[in-house]
């Protein structure tokens, strides 16, 4: 298989599933790394099975297979193998031999049962980056424990500032709406890879990187960890209000609602021009950040009151004008129409061979010049085992039969 990219020319085994690990081996992937995703016989990874909503064949039927699946998994190369075997396990390690990086996410410990964890693999490729991603690390009290994002989300802090305060309708700890915990694993498995690669170039060697959803959930807690640890403070929820400055959140106009962001007091007074009320900018109860934090309430209703009179796409126009940070609340699907997302090319189109055309997300990564592909779109349960095999083992076609019908691959 021909490598593009910066990183082409590397090998990488992924045995994880769901969300983090896949996320980890799509960047990868798009960076040019050859992947092999090994999957369960008949199962495949589990993120396949959530859903709604449902992948949709060419004539318009469900596929049964989920959207999600979609997102994380392009390309990438399906090979399916029954690691529980003797068989099974001597294969993948045949093929770690041959790899650069392998990813996996299973439980602490999982893999050591089959041969299949790092102290065994170094043995056959000591040149191997091992990644294990699981919920909360190879160490510590809670390391036998099963993690996943909505609890490391709850465990590790973010819950706590994320939704309306107390004494608000809807009031109470939420989720944030995307996997942020799973992101944030799987770009810093990425990092890790990356880094390691670098340190194997002057070493020769390769080693173990352990990653987990609750460390990495508290590294991005950023503002809210610092005023704690810093300042004995704990920052709460805040709704769509930021906790430390003003105004910068949600506000009502004549047809919806805008996003207005100030975080000096130089865009400040350029917001106040915008909306009539130049005035405010030597206001002392609005003439600085600290001041604003604290009349808070007094300037939202200030605000708001001055925006009456004009829609979404006017005061969007009129803010911009005047540098004030501002946009709209767009939908998903006001993404598919957006003069940004479409000069940008973020909306990428891969054919399937049988579901037609699927879109995924862009990479957010632009090289001058060595970009990012779309090779591959996200496979079928097994797609490549026979071809997988035939190119980094020279597995003939009597032993793929046979391996077949042993029930391995």
């Amino acid at each position: 298989m021909k490598d593009i990219g910066p990183m082409g020319g590397l090998r990488v085994i992924d045995m994880t599933r769901v969300i983090a690990g896949p996320y980890a081996s799509q960047i990868l992937g798009d960076l040019g790394a050859e992947v092999v995703k090994i999957e369960r016989r008949g199962e495949g990874d589990d993120v396949r099975r959530v859903g709604p909503p449902w992948m949709m064949e060419p004539d318009e039927t469900q596929t049964g297979e989920s959207t999600y699946f979609q997102a994380v998994n392009r390309n990438k190369r399906s090979l399916t193998v029954d690691f529980s075997t003797a068989e099974g396990a001597a294969l993948i390690t045949k093929l770690a031999a041959k790899a650069d990086v392998f990813l996996e996410n299973y439980r602490t410990g999982t893999l050591a049962k089959y041969g299949l964890d790092y102290e065994s693999l170094r043995k056959v490729n000591p040149r191997l980056i091992y990644v294990s991603l699981t919920g909360f690390g190879q160490s510590g009290p809670y390391s036998s424990r099963s993690g996943y994002d909505y609890l490391v989300q709850a465990m590790a802090g973010m819950m706590s500032v994320t939704g309306h305060p107390d004494g608000i309708p809807g009031a109470g700890p939420l989720r944030v709406g995307v996997p942020v915990v799973d992101i944030c694993a799987g770009m810093y498995s990425v990092i890790g890879v990356l880094a390691a690669v670098n340190e194997r170039n002057q070493t020769g060697l390769g080693q173990a990187i352990d990653i987990s959803l609750f460390d990495s959930q508290i590294s991005i807690l950023l503002n809210a960890f610092s005023s704690w640890f810093n300042g004995g403070a704990e920052l709460g929820r805040t709704g769509n209000d930021h906790p430390s400055a003003a105004p910068y959140g949600v506000y009502p106009v004549d047809d919806g609602h805008i996003l207005i962001a100030t975080f000096n007091d130089r865009e400040f007074a350029r917001l106040a021009a915008a909306v009539g009320h130049a005035e405010w900018a030597a206001d002392e109860r609005f003439s600085t950040n600290g001041a604003r934090v604290a009349n808070r309430e007094l300037l939202a209703g200030s605000l708001t009151q001055a925006l009456q009179g004009k829609g979404k796409e006017e005061w969007v126009r009129v803010m911009n004008e005047h540098k004030v940070s501002c946009g709209p609340i767009n939908d998903v699907a006001d993404l598919q129409r957006d003069p940004q997302v479409l000069a940008r090319d973020i909306i990428v189109e891969m054919r399937h061979p049988r579901k037609g055309a699927i879109k995924t997300a862009a990479s957010p990564l632009r090289f001058s010049r060595t970009p990012v592909s779309y090779r591959i779109a996200p496979p079928l349960i097994g797609e490549h085992s026979e071809e997988v095999l035939r190119e980094w083992l020279d597995v003939d076609g009597d032993s793929l039969k046979a391996l077949r019908d042993a029930g391995v691959i």
